[in-house]
């Protein structure tokens, strides 16, 4: 495998190197506030239709994510029917640009990420969030001094899930934004074309190599986040005892 003795990557590589953070990054950012949102409501609200919402939360999960990308090519593509009017009134389109994969990769990612934050959130004592409120607080108030900041190491670890499932999200963004250089051309699209591509293989496992590094790190990172979590919550209960 010659391509062990040269490790030095092409522009081509790490431009998708590149866009690949981009697009995690940005697709965690922007998705996080509903992914808190969300997870609130179903670790801490009984409400009618709560199984429902959660069937449709966990759906990315198991749909085909050809599936997905499909949904979004019909709801936010240029003649779909969200899109058709965000490009008529905004000049805006998700189709066929990076904003457009990270609009897949943040669909794909969001359970992982809710999953993570409600598990912190059910693991945090209500009771103090009720002395909190007898104390004078109000609820957003509690919130924001008590349950966010307690559930924050279940944040971050669902944000680094989160993060190394967007980087790896394939089905979805080729069936939404298509395969374009320097434009949507993520890690696992650019292996993609690459494995189509004779004499391409060395530039293929490069770029696999560093595709299961960066997820493997964001893993245990993930794994120390979330015991970390486990260990802040157990000295606190315990304080409250």
């Amino acid at each position: 495998m010659m391509w062990l003795a040269d490790f030095s990557l092409s522009a081509a590589e790490w431009d998708a190197i590149h866009l690949s953070l981009k697009v995690a990054a940005v697709a965690m950012a922007t998705s996080l506030p509903l992914a808190i949102f969300v997870a609130w409501l179903l670790a801490r609200k009984s409400f009618y239709g709560k199984s429902l919402l959660n069937g449709i939360v966990h759906l990315p999960l198991v749909l085909p994510p050809v599936v997905i990308g499909y949904l979004l090519l019909v709801s936010m593509g240029r003649n779909g029917v969200i899109g058709r009017w965000l490009l008529h009134y905004f000049d805006f389109t998700f189709s066929f640009n990076w904003y457009g994969a990270a609009l897949a990769s943040g669909i794909v990612a969001f359970p992982l990420v809710v999953r993570s934050i409600r598990l912190a959130l059910e693991q945090i004592d209500y009771r103090l969030e009720q002395t909190a409120r007898t104390l004078g607080a109000g609820s957003w108030r509690t919130f924001f001094t008590i349950t966010l900041p307690l559930s924050l190491p279940g944040i971050l670890a669902g944000v680094v899930l989160g993060f190394a499932r967007s980087l790896g999200e394939f089905g979805a963004t080729i069936t939404f934004v298509s395969n374009i250089p320097d434009v949507t051309q993520t890690i696992p699209l650019a292996m993609y074309a690459l494995i189509e591509t004779p004499g391409a293989e060395g530039a293929a496992a490069r770029l696999c190599v560093i595709a299961i590094a960066i997820a493997l790190i964001s893993l245990v990172i993930s794994e120390y986040l979330a015991r970390q979590m486990q260990k802040k919550l157990g000295q606190r209960n315990a304080n409250a005892r």
